[in-house]
């Protein structure tokens, strides 16, 4: 029976097709692989937009656009959902615009999943210039300067205008080294956000009709075990179809947000997807995948492209460096990207150093194609009940380098 349900997962996700724009319905997931040697897990994510084989990685297209790449490149890396950034497209172009082209996916070409973040990482990185309140926060905009009020209804009200499949109630990201009692503050004003968020969700659309959007709320908590699995059980209240993990990678040990995604992940429940917020680095995903995280997003592989760093089979590569001035050899020999398809390391030296707007362009769409084989090999490896093996066989391969 395992043997045959594996051998479905993977003819499923070698044949999916994305389905034409469409509206209505709503996300269901289907888990269908566990790891015999850990808690890491495949499945599929359902959406109005399309399938997402899991674990995934999204690319984050800030404004609507994953940056120096088109919806052609990112589809042939292999990528199958993208998240944008509620608070930058309110700002520019504005959700009136982008509801009026049809919502997110039609407006940028993409034809697939999208998901929208609430803008509550903007509450934590504006700190400087928020006031944090019951009815929900006040910030100075980086755009304009003019105040900024979010509210979980005002934010569920451009989410829905902007469209995406999955939509993220607003939360409160407490920061890193932060104590018990502000955590917990924060932590219980989340909850009742997402409490306001869900119950503005089911008004709206009983009142005008699904749009086929799904609503996830944010598990917060901090590094604090009582207040993560406290937080989970008064979410589980609400009866969510999937979750966010957040208030990770702001300044904790790699170790502490490993530790407390699987804290997480063990409370949560079992037939609903989760979400590591804001994650990661390549090794920062394989140990989360082996605690049974299901979704990733990070700006990192594309940040760090456009600044010259190339993540490999063999490690990581910083292309500014001299050392590569000279070398005909391919970035990654095990790539087939067109950065290393078609050109050496010294022309992509060249090109970093040089600041060509193509170098930019081809480092980021090959960490983009490296993230999306590492999940696709991490999924491959958990079907074969083999995911531990495979990943110290992986992160060994990246000792080459000295990464």
């Amino acid at each position: 029976m395992r043997k045959d349900k594996d051998e479905l997962h993977l003819n499923m996700e070698n044949n999916l097709e994305q389905p034409e724009q469409s509206v209505g319905g709503t996300l269901n997931f289907d888990l269908l692989s566990r790891d015999s040697g850990s808690p890491a897990r495949s499945g599929l994510i359902r959406t109005p937009h399309g399938f997402v084989s899991t674990p995934a990685f999204m690319p984050v297209g800030t404004a609507a656009a994953v940056k120096t790449l088109s919806p052609e490149d990112l589809r042939k890396a292999g990528v199958e959902i993208v998240l944008a950034n509620t608070y930058h497209i309110h700002h520019q172009p504005g959700e009136e615009v982008v509801a009026r082209a049809g919502g997110l996916a039609r407006f940028m070409s993409w034809n697939g999943p999208t998901l929208t973040d609430s803008g509550g990482f903007q509450v934590f990185s504006l700190s400087a210039t928020r006031k944090v309140e019951e009815e929900g926060v006040i910030f100075q905009s980086v755009y304009d300067g003019r105040s900024i009020k979010l509210t979980p209804e005002s934010v569920y009200a451009i989410e829905r205008a902007i469209g995406a499949d999955i939509i993220y109630a607003l939360d409160e990201c407490p920061p890193y080294p932060a104590e018990h009692r502000e955590v917990e503050r924060a932590t219980d004003l989340s909850v009742r956000w997402a409490e306001r968020f869900l119950k503005e969700h089911k008004r709206i659309v009983d009142q005008e009709g699904d749009r086929g959007q799904t609503p996830f709320p944010v598990v917060q908590g901090g590094l604090f075990d009582d207040l993560r699995l406290h937080c989970i059980e008064s979410l589980e209240a609400l009866d969510p179809i999937g979750y966010g993990i957040g208030g990770v990678s702001v300044g904790e040990p790699p170790e502490e947000m490993i530790r407390i995604a699987g804290i997480c992940c063990e409370a949560l429940p079992d037939d609903k997807p989760r979400h590591l917020l804001g994650v990661g680095t390549p090794k920062d995903l394989l140990g989360a995948i082996g605690v049974g995280v299901d979704l990733f997003d990070c700006v990192l592989p594309t940040r760090n492209g456009r600044n010259g760093q190339a993540f490999t089979s063999s490690g990581v590569v910083n292309l500014r460096l001299a050392r590569w001035k000279l070398s005909q050899d391919s970035l990654d020999p095990k790539c087939t990207c067109p950065a290393c398809r078609e050109f050496g390391i010294s022309y992509l030296h060249h090109l970093m150093n040089a600041g060509e707007l193509l170098g930019l362009k081809l480092i980021s769409l090959h960490n983009i194609a490296y993230y999306q084989k590492l999940m696709r090999a991490a999924r491959e490896a958990i079907v074969r009940g083999e995911y531990r093996k495979w990943r110290n066989e992986t992160e060994y391969g990246w000792s080459e380098l000295g990464a």
